[in-house]
């Protein structure tokens, strides 16, 4: 049975880390203040998350919902050296998702098959290789370190020199590299992983320019393994009121690649199978409210929501200014 695990603060401000049942009981751990942690013990001991939590388990009991309300709920996953987390993702993975890219590219393209066109094809004829084979690798991006992620009921920070700022609902896996250098699956969270499309949209190159930007993350890590069928919906709510809405579809049964397959070609590379850094990479999504013309604006909230997950995300968008950058010769 999957457990969720939540990092939360405690009404004295203690950090502390409870898992919670598929019947919303939720209970404190014992013995961690982190996922990180309770992971690392958990490899060590040759056991898994819901092991560990099950025998750690303490008998107080947690209100995660007056938590969120509280804003005392932290991202599910940090690290203690921001630098050791990476968030990464990809792109044009699901049924749809070419569709609103290009139409971002196709002027640029001149009528022809666009990249993000070409690209999602490709995904579609071998994103989801047999056991054994080797798929097509995915468009990949980097977003940033573990100091560019949002905790639930937090400001999304957008800078202002971004030409937009708006949301991408997906889940992201969460892993921890082992001591050996294997790559461990700790679950999945909610995600909101934000990007500027205004930017990306002027010229595809810029793609990587424009995901360089923070990315919230839900409040649960959900363990085992994900549905196939995921269902969910993506929310802007201006002033109190919902400006825009529209479910949205992941899990693999709605994407043109397998999860083994974005998760080979992420971790083929030695780089990112350093041991004890952690990962958080984005599946990616085919519901965007840029799409539909809506620009968001500071103030604005964005709500993700979806099942099997019990509790939203939420965060507004705040602008925030650059820090000036004078560069100076040594």
């Amino acid at each position: 049975m999957s457990l969720r695990f939540v990092q939360l603060r405690s009404t004295e401000g203690a950090r502390v880390v409870a898992a919670a049942d598929e019947s919303g009981d939720a209970w404190r751990i014992d013995g961690v203040a982190s996922t990180y942690e309770l992971a690392q013990s958990a490899i060590e001991r040759d056991s898994t998350l819901e092991a560990e939590a099950r025998q750690r388990a303490s008998a107080e009991r947690i209100d995660l919902d007056r938590a969120l309300v509280d804003l005392r709920i932290l991202a599910p996953i940090d690290h203690p050296d921001s630098a050791h987390l990476h968030l990464t993702g990809t792109g044009l993975t699901h049924l749809g998702s070419a569709e609103s890219r290009d139409k971002m590219h196709r002027a640029a393209a001149a009528g022809s098959a666009t990249d993000s066109m070409r690209m999602f094809l490709l995904g579609v004829e071998g994103g989801k290789p047999r056991d054994g084979e080797v798929g097509v690798q995915p468009e990949w991006f980097y977003k940033g370190d573990g100091s560019s992620i949002v905790a639930p009921g937090a400001a999304i920070p957008s800078p202002d020199f971004a030409l937009d700022g708006s949301e991408e609902p997906e889940i992201a896996g969460i892993y921890l590299i082992d001591s050996e250098g294997r790559p461990r699956r700790l679950g999945y969270c909610l995600a909101n992983e934000f990007s500027d499309h205004v930017t990306e949209r002027a010229n595809y190159l810029w793609l990587a320019h424009s995901k360089l930007r923070p990315a919230a993350l839900g409040p649960e890590l959900l363990t085992g393994t994900l549905p196939p069928d995921v269902r969910g919906t993506s929310r802007i709510l201006r002033e109190g009121r919902t400006l825009w809405e529209k479910p949205f579809l992941t899990g693999e049964a709605n994407m043109s690649h397998s999860l083994s397959n974005l998760e080979h070609h992420h971790f083929k590379y030695a780089l990112f199978r350093r041991p004890g850094d952690v990962h958080v990479h984005f599946f990616g999504t085919a519901t965007l409210s840029f799409a539909a013309g809506i620009q968001v604006r500071a103030g604005d909230v964005i709500e993700i929501a979806a099942q099997p997950f019990r509790l939203p995300l939420r965060n507004a968008v705040a602008r925030v200014d650059s820090a000036a950058v004078a560069m100076q010769a040594l």
